[in-house]
């Protein structure tokens, strides 16, 4: 049980470099575009990795590491509700609704071509 909990501890501690890695890189401008971009590209991740998983093409561990710990701190449902919250204080409607419907659409998406590209992976 202490391997588990250190496979999420440590895929834990690169996903959340890599976010801040992103949102330190790419700027925001208005919009927030960090958040959108590791929410679309962890929902492709984690649906292929899920597919790869309900077909045993890799392990219980590394669906810890990977699923749990990269992608769950990597993607962050917490900071997309602060920043749609934020928009509509600052009166930005029409920018929380285009953010929102992008990241629920693209992010839906995203998850369900990762699951797709896992089936054609397994199947060949």
């Amino acid at each position: 049980m202490i391997q588990q909990f250190g496979l999420v501890a440590v895929g834990g501690a690169i996903g959340a470099v890599m976010r801040y890695g992103i949102g330190y890189t790419i700027t925001a401008n208005h919009f927030p575009w960090p958040t959108l971009l590791v929410n679309v590209i962890g929902s492709f991740m984690l649906g292929m990795l899920s597919v790869m998983a309900i077909n045993n093409i890799v392990s219980k561990d590394a669906v810890l590491f990977l699923g749990v710990g990269l992608l769950g701190a990597f993607t962050t449902m917490s900071t997309f509700s602060l920043e749609t919250v934020d928009l509509l204080k600052n009166d930005q409607y029409m920018m929380a609704l285009t953010y929102s419907s992008l990241s629920f659409i693209i992010c839906i998406s995203c998850a369900f071509f990762g699951w797709e590209l896992g089936n054609k992976i397994q199947f060949g």
